[in-house]
């Protein structure tokens, strides 16, 4: 099958969005399918792989909380429409095909059969409702919407109308599979390990929180220690912290995917304290799959990824206080730890790319068969439906 994916956002520069398209891709490469992807590229001095095409340079934009790098204008409409024409690829896949930039481009100038997957967990979105009248024409071409979750897909709902399949972002598990290794933030009893992972400058990633935190949890653990892996000014964040918070807490800048790896392994447990606007919550089946427990703040989408069991222990959004009393409580049983490591590593395996890319797989083949260019039709639901199964909150 001939497999044309459109990234929205600058491939270079790290994101969910971006790793899921490169991983899906990779994926599908190895299974033998020919697949091409199309992305904003900002630095095009270094290599990229060799299914990737650049559309242009990206422009960053406050969107949902974050900055995002997008691309758009005739040189970007130019390169979208020869890549097409080049591809005559069987199914283009567009992600955040409502997003201004190479997604809607490619949607405008599609003839291909469209599959279109939606990351955004955005409710309110003024942007997406004021556009709606202005894409509604296009996205009537998407013949299968896929969410990443019950989050996204509400957005779908809300702003576009209809509905979507609900297939979560895959992780390569094998690729985080503990190992062992003693690393210079391996943990030990008297010095437990805390990892945060995310820009430290986005307030939704929740840093200001577990640094909220940290004073009671020292009180408790002396010897605890904080590992933030993240982009971000460190200068201007660390000046406002308190002295013995400081000092127990070590930037590590953005991270390489070994460093990020070799993080959560040795982490004692790994804390998401998001805030908000998370659609999924990817790092936290990363982590799972690292053998690290997980506490996470109890949004939706995370105790979604932590299914029924749970997977892993939650504390109320925002709630530091509560946080601080998981992180002593978690520390001091490493029996609670052991269950929690031993849950999460079965959990995660419902994630790997070999049960997320079969149900991707089944939507192109259903969209494929039909004849033409309306929305997958009941007929061929009931086939799909059965092959797409998934629990939207989650079986462990």
């Amino acid at each position: 099958m001939r497999i044309g994916l459109v990234c929205p956002y600058a491939y270079d520069v790290p994101g969910g969005v971006q790793f899921h398209v490169r991983d899906l891709a990779e994926y599908f490469i190895a299974q033998g399918h020919e697949v091409s992807v199309l992305a904003p590229i900002d630095d095009d001095t270094r290599p990229q792989p060799a299914y990737v095409t650049s559309c242009g340079r990206s422009v960053p934009v406050r969107y949902n909380g974050s900055v995002a790098r997008l691309t758009f204008g005739p040189v970007t409409s130019s390169r979208v429409s020869r890549w097409l024409e080049e591809g005559d690829f069987d199914v283009l896949h567009l992600h955040e095909p409502v997003t201004p930039s190479a997604s809607v481009m490619a949607l405008w100038a599609s003839s291909e059969p469209v599959v279109a997957t939606f990351h955004t967990s955005n409710i309110r979105s003024r942007a997406m409702h004021a556009a709606n009248p202005l894409l509604r024409p296009s996205t009537e071409k998407i013949r299968a919407r896929i969410a990443v979750s019950e989050e996204a897909r509400g957005t779908v709902r809300r702003h576009l109308g209809g509905d979507a399949y609900i297939i979560p972002n895959g992780v390569d598990i094998r690729r985080f599979a503990p190992d062992g290794a003693v690393t210079r933030w391996t943990g030990t009893p008297e010095r437990p390990t805390l990892a945060f992972l995310g820009r430290i400058d986005e307030p939704r990633k929740g840093l200001a929180v577990i640094v909220a935190a940290m004073p009671a949890i020292l009180d408790a653990l002396p010897g605890a220690r904080l590992i933030v892996a993240g982009p971000g000014e460190v200068e201007e964040i660390a000046g406002r912290l308190d002295p013995r918070v400081r000092a127990a807490t070590e930037f590590l800048g953005a991270v390489s995917e070994e460093d990020k790896v070799a993080l959560l392994r040795c982490a004692d447990l790994y804390v998401a304290p998001h805030t908000g606007g998370e659609s999924f919550g990817i790092v936290l089946v990363e982590a799972m799959a690292s053998g690290a427990p997980v506490l996470a703040s109890d949004l939706k989408a995370f105790t979604a990824v932590l299914g029924p069991a749970p997977a892993g222990q939650t504390f109320p959004v925002g709630d530091a206080a509560a946080l601080s009393r998981a992180v002593i409580d978690l520390v001091a049983s490493p029996e609670e730890r052991a269950r929690l490591r031993e849950l999460g590593l079965r959990r995660a395996r419902s994630f790997d790319w070999s049960v997320v890319a079969e149900r991707v797989m089944a939507v192109y083949e259903t969209v494929i068969e039909g004849a033409d260019n309306s929305p997958v039709e009941p007929s061929l639901r009931a086939g799909l439906l059965s092959r797409l199964r998934w629990p939207v909150r989650g079986e462990a």
